[in-house]
């Protein structure tokens, strides 16, 4: 088994960016609940504990038994983590007089320890805290303070165990990630040779002694995950991965045709099923947007089930998972509410009876296009936006008609192309429009129109958990505004979204 560092998680908002800086290590790192963790085994090389929303003075705070990993294992508590490990062994945790939320910097940097060894004196951090360490344990020593907190990090004498009250997995914390190659490398001796090379020849070995002689079918997307995790599954049983990529007639225009020819290059058992007709009958006169999803998950799976009992001996499910979905899954907080029943093709029904397989369940969603890059795949599919699962049908605010979704085709494929064209769609993490239920009086010639309103949205992010709105120039958005109005019958007004999320979201439904 690979060396890795266990990551327990108190219910932070940053817990994810923690394993994505240690992996930036080429270091393997797992997230599991402090109260549902797996005991480490010979190859965990250091834990970490996360932060949290709770306070160490709650009446029901997070309190794990930590015994069988404090000294045992080199021990990073972050922000709660450190307030924890510090009360529970004889220290004072107290609402902070000066509460420090932002920008901070470090002083008194105790540069003899090994955990902030190279770091200097006004080094910028990120904190996110209510409490402080009031006094640190008779066997903990102060490494470093800031502004208005003494104890900003400790060590404990005689053992390899930290803390530091700020997060150095955000990005405003400037020496974070030299403070994590401190811990990681330095401190529990982490060899790094975790890198998507590796990657793909552990996985390959372990999907083909996984499947051995049996075949796999795998519900393509025309996405980067779906795709990566096919090219895995193709390398290790060949022609035995049967792929199927559904139409469901809510695809961006000529997408259908343009992704099946990119996967027929990339050499993919593929079977293209255009069943927009079928989609649109289901989905008539249906407005809500949870509603339109579950039809859209019910008649994928309908579709997606028929076509697999085409295929003979097929024992295996492939799917596309990747970290994040596994996390939630998990999630110290419980199982999530459903804000949305459907955003890709994810866990089909029991009565498939089919083992699942899903080669990239441990990779984040940057992971997974710097893996399909060591697998020499095309750079239209790794850098292809994301794209929700029931695709145009939630960028149509109302009920779907195939005249409404020609319509949005004609102006989403003049809004890509001009991101395109401008050199400017790498800069963008997604982008698409959306079809208000709005019409607006408008001027064309010397006629009054009562025509429709269209939204244009475009954002930057990491992996959408937040996002911010593009500031695209302002020339460029006129350009295409004019462009879609001109083009696309039945457009007389462009707006442009400019709500970030939070408090937004990206997609409107």
């Amino acid at each position: 088994m690979e060396e890795y560092i266990l990551i327990l998680d108190f219910g932070s908002q940053f817990t994810q960016l923690i394993a994505r800086r240690v992996r930036e290590l080429n270091v393997y790192c797992e997230i599991h609940p402090y109260n549902d963790y797996p005991e480490p085994s010979d190859n965990c090389k250091g834990v970490i504990l996360s932060g949290s929303p709770f306070s160490v003075n709650d009446p029901d705070h997070p309190n794990p038994d930590i015994s069988k990993i404090r000294g045992a294992f080199p021990l990073l508590g972050i922000c709660y983590g450190a307030q924890i490990l510090a009360k529970t062994s004889g220290g004072e945790v107290a609402r902070s007089a000066h509460r420090e939320y932002g920008r901070a910097n470090l002083s008194d940097i105790d540069s003899s320890s090994a955990l902030v060894h190279g770091i200097d004196s006004g080094s910028q951090v990120w904190m996110s805290h209510g409490d402080t360490i009031l006094t640190l344990p008779s066997n903990f020593k102060n490494i470093c303070s800031s502004n208005n907190i003494e104890n900003a990090g400790y060590e404990v004498e005689g053992e390899q165990t930290y803390g530091i009250q700020f997060h150095p997995e955000v990005y405003h914390s400037t020496d974070g990630l030299h403070l994590l190659r401190n811990f990681v490398v330095n401190i529990c001796g982490c060899s790094q040779s975790w890198t998507p090379a590796h990657f793909i020849e552990e996985t390959v070995e372990q999907l083909q002694q996984q499947i051995g002689d049996g075949k796999v079918v795998l519900g393509l997307s025309g996405g980067v995950d779906s795709s990566v995790a096919a090219v895995l599954l193709q390398r290790a049983i060949g022609e035995r991965l049967h792929c199927i990529f559904v139409n469901n007639g809510l695809l961006r225009k000529h997408e259908y045709e343009q992704v099946l020819d990119q996967y027929k290059e990339l050499n993919l058992n593929v079977k293209g099923v255009d069943s927009s007709e079928r989609f649109y009958s289901e989905l008539k006169d249906i407005s809500d947007p949870e509603a339109k999803r579950k039809v859209i998950g019910r008649v994928f799976i309908e579709v997606f089930d028929e076509e697999s009992h085409r295929i003979q001996g097929v024992d295996f499910l492939g799917q596309g998972t990747i970290y994040p979905d596994v996390i939630e899954s998990k999630s110290v907080k419980g199982p999530s509410a459903t804000i949305k029943s459907h955003h890709n093709v994810g866990g089909l029904p029991d009565f498939m009876k089919l083992e699942l397989v899903e080669p990239l369940k441990a990779l984040f969603k940057d992971e997974v296009r710097r893996v399909g890059a060591e697998l020499h795949m095309p750079p239209e599919i790794l850098g292809r936006h994301p794209f929700p699962g029931p695709g145009l049908a939630i960028r149509i605010l109302g009920d779907i008609t195939p005249e409404k979704v020609q319509t949005l085709q004609e102006v989403d494929h003049i809004w890509i192309k001009g991101l395109k064209d401008e050199g400017l769609y790498d800069e963008v993490w997604q982008a698409g429009s959306i079809l208000l239920p709005v019409q607006s009086v408008g001027v064309m010639g010397d006629e009054r129109t009562y025509e429709n309103a269209v939204a244009l949205r475009a954002v930057t992010s990491t992996d959408g958990m937040t996002a911010d709105w593009c500031h695209l120039p302002y020339e460029f958005l006129a350009k295409v505004s004019n462009q879609i109005i001109n083009q696309v019958k039945g457009v007389n007004r462009v707006v442009y979204d400019i709500s970030s999320k939070p408090p937004a979201t990206i997609e409107w439904e």
